[in-house]
C-alpha cells in the first residue's frame, strides 16, 4: 500500500514490491534532475565579484597601507607606471615592465604576472612583514640608498 503522506504530513513514497529501476534509467533520471537544477540556478555576475584588474588595484587588495605606499613609490621610480617600460638598453640584460625586472618573463606580461614575479623577488631578497607580505619598504630604502633612482 502506498501512502502519500505520513502521520507528520511529510510526503513519502516507496517502490512497488518486485519492481526496480535499471541503472541506465536511474542515470538518465539523475542527469535530468541535475540539468533542471542548473537551468534554474542564477548565473554568477562576474562584474559583481569586483576583482582587481590594474596594478594599483591588485596592490591595494593585497598589501597593507604602509607597504602599498612603498610599492607605489617603487613602481613610479622604476617605470612611471608604464607596463611596457624597457630599461638598461645599453646593458647586457634589459629590464622590463613596471618593476624593471631583468627577466624575459616580465616582458609583455599582464599586471598580475608582473606583480607576483616582483612579490616573490622582494619576499626572497628583503623578507616579509608580520602580515606575510613582501617588505616593499626595505626594497625602496635599498633602491634609494644605492642612488639608483
Amino acid at each position: 500500500m502506498i501512502r502519500p503522506l505520513d502521520k507528520l504530513g511529510t510526503l513519502t513514497a516507496r517502490a512497488l514490491q518486485g519492481l526496480s529501476a535499471s541503472p541506465r534509467g536511474l542515470a538518465c533520471a539523475v542527469a535530468i534532475a541535475i540539468g533542471t537544477a542548473l537551468s534554474i540556478a542564477e548565473p554568477v555576475d562576474i562584474e559583481a565579484i569586483n576583482m582587481p584588474t590594474t596594478l594599483k588595484q591588485i596592490a591595494n587588495y593585497q598589501l597593507t597601507d604602509k607597504q602599498y605606499k612603498c610599492h607605489n613609490e617603487i613602481v613610479y621610480r622604476e617605470s612611471r607606471w608604464k607596463a611596457n617600460a624597457v630599461g638598461n638598453k645599453q646593458g647586457i640584460k634589459r629590464a622590463y615592465g613596471y618593476y624593471q625586472i631583468k627577466t624575459t618573463a616580465a616582458k609583455g606580461s599582464d599586471d598580475y604576472s608582473q606583480f607576483y614575479i616582483y612579490w616573490r623577488y622582494v619576499s626572497h631578497r628583503y623578507g616579509i612583514t608580520q602580515y606575510d607580505e613582501p617588505n616593499y619598504c626595505k626594497a625602496l630604502h635599498h633602491l634609494i640608498s644605492k642612488g639608483w633612482q
